[in-house]
């Protein structure tokens, strides 16, 4: 053992709260590859000082050098859920979630990084989470009689001269499919119907005059599975996915943000078939009688150009858009050729909220629970609510397998505890939706809310 190590651990011997060499331990550890001492002297600096910063990351380092990535995850979860963690310190924790094949979480959190720091590279994370766009990103083609001049003017016309660099949006082709989403059996068979089935039977579809495209409005609480039944929507088409939100587009100077939206319309055209999925669309599409003067209602109106596709085709873009307030989202977006189908995506009922926690169980010590029993007091719980129900019981776990040194499994009482603890979050968003549902309900828009509450119309 080092000299420096063996005297250091000799002088916390008489100073064991002194936080500064305990941690100047740790790090002299690492260095030295005593990677398990090194988290236990970290450890036992989170015993005696609970939630240091310091600690918290090395212990988190240490995991991840130990390949221990699932035990990294949960310390840099809670290291960003307090901000503790800005820009390229982000980088490790992107590996891990790519190590645990959490590829979309990865995604978001290597978003961060790039919005700290844009012109940050790392050649792998990018070879498996960045996929470039085309070169000509579906801009018009320039016809055989039109010269090159003539073909840039009318570009530079569109875009209004400015210099402007095209952006990059992230794109992946998920894995992801139906049957790894718990329950929402209705909803997947809508979108099948309107986006999966004229892709696999094109002849047949084509025959009633039907193509492949269009668009599809999701819209209920938040946390129920949304986002996550659109990137599974992908992956039974084996098709190309792009998630846009409100940040990836905005932009602070004026006519860009309408650039931006052109530009993941092309890049979606250019890589057909591709679903293009807008999370929280109700922020780009705000109704228009709302904005008044506002800038914003220039970028609904390109947004609509671009779904309708009049001087671009979508044949092979799917749309389809997320919002947690459907009331909000200009009634333009719901006509023929665009967002022509909204659906409805409750909280899972019962035989959903089981599957779900058998997904969110597997891989997970547990003793024999009554899953069933579970499900049925849980009433209402979205599926985000249902994995932080989990993530409760996990934690407890792990709090009485580090207290008796081994392994404690998660049973059914753990759960209903954890339950306890967590209560559903859908209840505020289902007292403002009862509302709509009752008082501005003319085209029936919102019967679904009104059957999931066992409302009479």
């Amino acid at each position: 053992m080092n000299e420096g190590i063996e005297q250091l651990i000799e002088a916390l011997s008489f100073s064991p709260d002194n936080i500064p060499l305990r941690l100047h331990l740790a790090e002299l550890m690492v260095k030295g590859f005593m990677l398990d001492d090194a988290a236990a002297q970290y450890q036992e600096v989170l015993n005696r000082n609970y939630g240091n910063d310091k600690a918290r990351k090395g212990l988190a380092s240490v995991f991840y050098k130990q390949k221990k990535y699932s035990a990294a995850i949960l310390v840099y979860e809670a290291l960003v859920a307090d901000n503790r963690l800005v820009g390229e310190e982000l980088i490790p924790y992107v590996k891990c979630l790519v190590k645990e094949n959490s590829h979309s979480e990865a995604i978001e959190i290597y978003k961060k990084v790039l919005q700290h720091n844009p012109n940050f590279k790392d050649e792998e994370l990018d070879s498996i989470l960045r996929m470039p766009s085309a070169n000509t990103t579906g801009r018009r083609r320039r016809s055989e009689d039109e010269d090159d001049d003539d073909f840039e003017d009318d570009i530079e016309d569109m875009f209004g001269g400015q210099e402007y660099e095209e952006p990059n949006f992230l794109m992946e082709k998920p894995d992801l499919k139906f049957e790894d989403v718990g329950g929402m059996k209705k909803v997947k068979n809508e979108i099948s119907l309107k986006i999966i089935q004229p892709l696999k039977n094109p002849d047949l579809y084509k025959a009633f005059g039907k193509k492949a495209g269009g668009g599809i409005l999701l819209y209920g609480p938040p946390g129920c599975g949304k986002t996550y039944l659109a990137k599974a929507t992908a992956g039974e088409i084996d098709a190309k996915f792009i998630s846009i939100g409100l940040h990836d587009i905005l932009d602070m100077w004026m006519g860009n943000t309408e650039k931006n939206l052109h530009e993941v319309f092309a890049q979606a055209r250019n890589n057909a078939p591709c679903v293009l999925f807008f999370d929280e669309v109700d922020a780009i599409g705000a109704s228009r009688s709302d904005l008044k003067g506002s800038s914003m209602r220039h970028v609904i109106n390109q947004f609509l150009a671009e779904m309708d596709g009049v001087e671009y085709s979508n044949e092979g873009v799917l749309v389809l858009a997320a919002t947690n307030a459907p009331w909000s989202v200009d009634s333009a977006f719901r006509r023929p050729g665009r967002f022509d189908r909204v659906i409805f995506v409750a909280p899972p009922d019962v035989d959903g909220r089981i599957e779900i926690l058998k997904q969110h169980l597997k891989d997970k010590p547990v003793d024999n629970i009554d899953i069933a029993a579970v499900a049925k007091v849980i009433e209402e719980y979205s599926g985000a609510d249902l994995k932080a129900l989990i993530d409760i019981a996990t934690e407890y776990k792990l709090e009485d397998s580090l207290a008796s040194g081994s392994i404690e499994r998660i049973t059914t009482k753990d759960l209903l505890k954890a339950a306890k603890q967590h209560k559903n979050t859908t209840a505020e968003w289902f007292s403002t939706a009862r509302n709509y549902a009752l008082y501005a309900n003319e085209t029936g828009l919102y019967n679904d809310i009104l059957d999931y509450l066992k409302i009479k119309k």
